[in-house]
C-alpha cells in the first residue's frame, strides 16, 4: 500500500449538519484499512476556510508583537483568560502574504517587512478542514503604529502585546500562552536568533 489513499477511500454520503458560522459536515465513507480490508466509517469534519498567521519579530531589539483576545472555545473548555496569540486571519480569497499584512494591520496596527513562510500545515486534523500558512516577518518595534484593535463588527476586541522574545517563551510552561501556532512561532523565531 501507498501513502496516497485516493483509490482507498470510497465516498458514500456527505451531508451538511450546519452552516451557520462555518460548515459542519458529515462524510460516510468506505476506507481500505493497511491489511487490505474495507472498513464503513463515519466522521464529521469542521470546514473553517483556510488562514494565515504571523509573528513579527525585531531581532535588533529581541521584542515580538503577540495580541491577546477572547476565544469562545478555549474559555468553553475551562480555560478563562485572554488568549494570548499570533495575528492570524482567514484568507477570504487574499493570498496567504496579502492575509498577514492585511491581518498585521487591522488587528495590531503595524507593517511587516520581509515576510518568510514556514510552514503551510493542518491545525486540528482528526476534526478541522483548515489549513494555517505560518510566517515570520519583521518590524521596527520603535516605529509608531497605527491603532488595530480588529474590526468590532466582527466581534473582534483585540489588545497588542509587545514583549521580549525570551519572555514570550517563558510564558509557555506557566501555561500562558497555549496556542500552538504561537508556541511554534515563538519556537521559530528563537532559532533565528
Amino acid at each position: 500500500m501507498t501513502d496516497d489513499v485516493e483509490n482507498r477511500l470510497k465516498l458514500r454520503g456527505l451531508s451538511v449538519l450546519s452552516s451557520n458560522y462555518y460548515t459542519l459536515r458529515k462524510a460516510s465513507f468506505d476506507f481500505q484499512r493497511g491489511d487490505g480490508a474495507w472498513q464503513h466509517q463515519e466522521r464529521e469534519s469542521y470546514d473553517i476556510g483556510d488562514a494565515a498567521a504571523v509573528l513579527p519579530f525585531d531581532k535588533t531589539a529581541g521584542k515580538v508583537l503577540l495580541i491577546k483576545q477572547f476565544r469562545w472555545p478555549v474559555f468553553e473548555w475551562g480555560y478563562k483568560r485572554l488568549l494570548i496569540e499570533v495575528i492570524a486571519g482567514k484568507l477570504d480569497g487574499d493570498t496567504p502574504l496579502a492575509c498577514i499584512h492585511r491581518e498585521a494591520m487591522e488587528e495590531a496596527g503595524v507593517s511587516l517587512s520581509n515576510p518568510r513562510l514556514l510552514s503551510d500545515c493542518f491545525v486540528s486534523p482528526g476534526a478541522v478542514k483548515e489549513r494555517v500558512a505560518l510566517f515570520l516577518a519583521d518590524y521596527d518595534s520603535s516605529a509608531p503604529r497605527a491603532k488595530g484593535g480588529g474590526h468590532e463588527s466582527e466581534g473582534e476586541d483585540i489588545a497588542v502585546l509587545e514583549t521580549g522574545l525570551d519572555e514570550a517563551l517563558a510564558m509557555i510552561p506557566k501555561v500562558e500562552i497555549v496556542d500552538m501556532k504561537t508556541i511554534a512561532l515563538l519556537q521559530a523565531a528563537k532559532l533565528e536568533t
